[in-house]
């Protein structure tokens, strides 16, 4: 079957895209769409949150693109946010968001973290922005409308870090997961190396959890936590 749709069609209205490259444009419609607003649009997204690549293509907020434009953006964003396969079913190609959902998804092949693990970091970090210090400080952290607050293992480029956090972030919160852990808060891996949380029964990772917050522009510089 030929999956390439041309036309013209709508290419999101929800961000000024003037200047930006046809594959930027197709990454945040992609993420708009799998990660919030696939309900919306009337696609149907399973409980994986994978839906039909033929399907999403046949929307008119992708018509403009194809299979091949999908497949290249999907293999060089350099935060791995999406992921394709085959349905186990019947084949046909599938697309989902990593991570990121604002929307339910049952399964989205998320690693457990266990306290003493390999896998378990001292110190995980969550990437914000220092208009925001004043209220995480005293309230904490929020998943806000998202299922997870995301994580980092690190900083950008340490490590290998490739997503978690905006590279534009000036606010870094560190926190200390197995301490979290052993207060029943649970953490996640996800497939592309973010590392998130539910956080508690309100969705706040508490400033208890914070073990030091860097002010990173315009030089690194550490700042005090409530006592």
């Amino acid at each position: 079957m030929d999956r390439q749709h041309r036309g013209k069609g709508r290419r999101g209205r929800r961000v000024n895209r003037e200047g930006e490259s046809k594959d930027v444009r197709l990454s945040k419609s992609l993420s708009f769409a799998l990660r919030h607003g696939a309900n919306q649009m009337g696609l149907l997204m399973n409980s994986e949150g994978y839906l039909n690549v033929e399907e999403l293509l046949a929307h008119p907020e992708f018509r403009s693109y194809s299979l091949e434009d999908i497949e290249r953006v999907v293999a060089t964003n350099d935060k791995k946010r999406f992921k394709l396969r085959e349905d186990p079913e019947n084949g046909h190609l599938q697309i989902r968001a990593n991570q990121g959902h604002s929307v339910q998804v049952v399964d989205l092949e998320l690693k457990p973290v266990e306290a003493g693990s390999s896998d378990c970091p001292r110190e995980a970090v969550h990437g914000t922005y220092m208009k925001h210090w004043d209220s995480i400080r005293s309230r904490g952290l929020s998943r806000m409308n998202r299922i997870h607050i995301h994580l980092a293992p690190g900083l950008p480029g340490e490590n290998t870090v490739i997503s978690g956090m905006r590279q534009n972030c000036d606010l870094a919160v560190y926190i200390n997961v197995s301490k979290a852990l052993s207060d029943g808060v649970p953490f996640f891996w996800s497939e592309n190396g973010v590392l998130l949380t539910p956080g508690d029964a309100d969705g706040i990772l508490a400033p208890r959890y914070f073990s030091r917050a860097l002010k990173l522009k315009p030089s690194p510089c550490e700042l005090q936590l409530n006592s």
